[in-house]
């Protein structure tokens, strides 16, 4: 297959996605990476050729990858996940709304532009919980205990955009993160960030049949195939205070090989591994004109951040760069084949493509749910399940 993977400055050294691309390549895939940040996309081109089987985002929320992705969806191609479930749960205002209308456990949550706004927020609502609506990895998150402390607090976030307000969920400084790739959930538990002088390791934990149920519910709902969730456990039961799209799968067994046939498997289905009641899945290629028998990317002005990966070739439309495109993180993989630059209206010379290996997609750990921190989605879960004062997830 032939997928192209949308990458953010900030996830160039990263291993999600660095190790998926890297496994991908090992299974004699071609990867073409584009990173949206450092380069000049020539929008009108880029998603024209169909020459790839899926578009994959791993961007920070509010950078330009989620536009590119959301061209490729609305030209007929593949994207993983579904370019409008992303959209949706970027907006944490918006997935708030969307997930509370739905049934889902999260904390009133008030919205506002101005952050003056939030103190009219009644006291009661207090400690309360400020963080932006576009935010990612823990940034710009704050606790207030009062009013006054918020009052204080007003200068440093009048340039975050829309903020959210949530009541702070009493719990023991901890967050458990759910993870959900190929229809399984693993939960690991970590520290809070608004408790961070708790020393608390981070380990994987079993998970609740109550929260793989509400896990569950959060895919459903978003429209979601790769997903995280953070959940509390609060006196009155698990509250989902955070959902993100591909997130970090960080203890996560075999993460990058799990990972990356989960790709596949929504690449080969079109982006669609079942039903949801969100946000619908990704259209397919199939049936877009021109998207079959297209061998290169005529048209290209130039091939800009190819990293280096076996196979890869340039990206359609990609415009400003002069050369091969500097080596990251992804060089010096067995049998990396570079992409030179091109002038425009020259096409790009293909990359031989990387051997085809017998067991192509092996090499990963057969699925189970007898650890105790698996747990199939497709396995009848009950919902209303209390936790034991035992239990830890």
């Amino acid at each position: 297959m032939r997928l192209c993977f949308l990458v953010e400055e900030q996830y160039r050294h990263d291993g999600m996605p660095v190790e998926v691309i890297r496994q991908l390549v090992a299974w004699g895939h071609r990867v073409d990476v584009l990173r949206p940040g450092g380069s000049l996309v020539r929008m009108t081109d880029v998603v024209r050729t169909g020459v790839h089987d899926a578009w994959i985002l791993k961007t920070v929320s509010g950078g330009p990858g989620l536009t590119l992705l959301e061209a490729a969806a609305h030209a007929g191609l593949t994207t993983v996940n579904d370019a409008r479930s992303i959209r949706g749960v970027r907006d944490k205002a918006l997935a708030a709304a969307v997930g509370r209308s739905r049934g889902l456990p999260l904390p009133p949550t008030y919205a506002a532009a101005d952050p003056a706004l939030l103190l009219e927020i009644p006291a009661s609502q207090y400690p309360l919980v400020v963080k932006p609506a576009d935010g990612s990895s823990g940034r710009g998150v704050h606790l207030f205990a009062s009013p006054e402390q918020l009052a204080a607090m007003l200068p440093a976030l009048a340039g975050e955009g829309l903020l959210i307000a949530q009541p702070y969920v009493p719990n023991g400084g901890t967050d458990i993160k759910v993870y959900c790739v190929g229809g399984e959930l693993y939960a690991t538990e970590r520290r809070s960030p608004l408790h961070p002088d708790l020393p608390v390791r981070e380990r994987n934990v079993p998970l609740s049949a109550e929260v793989a149920a509400i896990a569950a519910r959060v895919g459903e709902v978003y429209g979601l195939d790769l997903y995280g969730l953070d959940v509390l456990l609060g006196p009155d039961g698990p509250v989902v205070v955070d959902v993100n799209d591909f997130p970090s799968f960080r203890q996560v067994p075999s993460a990058a090989a799990r990972v990356a046939r989960a790709i596949l498997e929504l690449a080969r289905g079109g982006g669609v591994t079942g039903g949801t009641d969100g946000a619908a899945g990704a259209v397919g290629a199939a049936g877009v004109p021109g998207a079959a028998g297209v061998a290169d990317a005529a048209g290209v002005v130039g091939v800009a951040d190819v990293t280096g990966v076996a196979g890869v070739t340039g990206v359609a439309g990609v415009a400003g760069a002069a050369g091969v495109a500097e080596a990251t993180d992804l060089a010096g993989v067995a049998g990396v084949t570079s992409v030179a630059a091109v002038d425009a209206g020259r096409s790009v010379v293909p990359a031989a493509r990387a051997p085809q290996q017998p067991g192509r997609d092996g090499g990963l750990p057969e699925r189970d749910g007898t650890s105790p921190a698996v747990t199939p989605l497709t396995r009848p879960v009950p919902v209303q399940v209390p936790l034991t004062g035992g239990e830890t997830a």
